[in-house]
């Protein structure tokens, strides 16, 4: 059931989207059509977007020639990263940051609906109570917002940009049961959102994202270590469900982070282990396609609690 439905304003036609792409060769089996994927895979496009600070249109005018390549390339579903308006904390988010639905989500229905695909991406809203989110959301192929989350675990320098969101949803769809939080929401300390999400049902857990690293970093370190790797990993072995997170790339112009930058290496986790993970971009976006098996998930409810005490998993207790 849609939340949103995209609107035809004059504003949204402006801007014509890329004429759809021919269906790139590629050398991976032909996936099934989205309606059959609930019976095998699930064809995820990780579109490691060059998001600048303050240049929404220059932004989604990327955001949309990956949608047509996502298409192209047969996918199901096509992961965009966080606030991928505005950039994260950029400060001119305060003032002009507009609703869900409204002019960017539009851009980017109208996209799903005319590529016929999937795309979850992170936007800032503005919403009714006048204050601002750090936002997702899901669309489906018919251009409808099926799902919309605001970030929970805000970093300290987000506060004075993003509200607290308040609300968790996993939604049915025929690629299977989908949850989506935003990047620092599967820090350790934020993993009980994960959780949530996890004994909600969902099979999918979608996760636009800006990872951020230091100026002087390079193609020679690794720049995450087990920052991302290890809580994907405890979900994805906890619970068999997948989780894939797609980071910007591009250097940080304004805000607390300036000078920092955002490299890639987005990653897709499962229950086996790392199934795909982009490459180390500093300058150019790119897109990284992953076919995921879904996993069978049978335990329900207190069910759930039963299988992770046979995995021998700690349960909450207060510190001695």
């Amino acid at each position: 059931m849609a939340l949103f439905s995209f609107r035809k304003s004059s504003a949204s036609l402006a801007a014509p989207l890329p004429a759809p792409v021919a269906p790139a060769a590629i050398p991976l089996p032909t996936p099934p059509p989205p309606t059959t994927a609930s019976a095998g895979s699930l064809r995820v496009a990780m579109g490691q977007l060059l998001v600048e600070g303050g240049e929404p249109d220059r932004n989604l005018e990327r955001a949309e020639r990956m949608v047509a390549e996502a298409a192209s390339q047969r996918c199901d579903v096509l992961l965009l990263p966080e606030t991928l308006d505005f950039a994260w904390t950029h400060p001119s988010a305060l003032t002009e940051a507009q609703p869900i639905p409204g002019p960017y989500s539009d851009r980017l229905c109208q996209a799903a609906l005319r590529y016929n695909l999937y795309i979850c991406a992170g936007l800032t809203e503005r919403a009714a109570n006048g204050r601002n989110y750090n936002a997702a959301i899901l669309i489906n192929p018919q251009g409808e917002i099926i799902s919309k989350y605001h970030k929970i675990n805000l970093l300290e320098v987000e506060l004075p940009f993003y509200a607290v969101g308040q609300t968790l949803n996993v939604v049915d769809t025929p690629l299977g049961k989908i949850g989506v939080n935003i990047c620092a929401d599967n820090f350790l300390d934020g993993l009980p959102i994960g959780h949530t999400l996890a004994r909600m049902g969902a099979e999918f857990i979608l996760s636009p994202s800006s990872w951020t690293v230091d100026y002087s970093i390079n193609e020679e370190h690794d720049p995450y270590r087990e920052k991302w790797i290890k809580p994907y990993s405890i979900l994805a072995q906890l619970y068999n469900v997948v989780v894939v997170g797609t980071t910007s790339v591009g250097y940080i112009v304004g805000g607390p982070y300036e000078g920092k930058k955002s490299v890639g290496c987005s990653l897709a986790v499962d229950a086996s282990g790392i199934r795909a993970q982009g490459t180390f971009n500093e300058f150019a976006g790119d897109l990284v396609v992953a076919d995921l098996p879904r996993p069978v998930r049978m335990e329900q409810g207190t069910q759930i609690g039963q299988m992770l005490v046979r995995k021998g998993f700690t349960f909450d207790s207060l510190p001695s």
